[in-house]
């Protein structure tokens, strides 16, 4: 059975380090992670995370 079909639903988080993550809707964000508001399938979220993280590259290494 296809995630549409049982209707879980999944959010993006993110942490500190600007990683971003997918997480069941229904559960709070682990400890250091933030939601960014997007709700959807999980391969919704997985695309969404696709256009919005365009350095893979954790914060910290960035400003090094």
């Amino acid at each position: 059975m296809s995630q549409q079909q049982t209707g879980l639903r999944y959010k993006v988080v993110i942490n500190d380090e600007e990683q971003y993550s997918t997480w069941p809707a229904a559960r709070p964000a682990p400890s250091g992670w933030h939601e960014t508001g997007h709700i959807g399938t999980e391969q919704e979220c997985l695309d969404h995370i696709e256009r919005v993280w365009l350095d893979v590259l954790p914060r910290s290494g960035r400003t090094a």
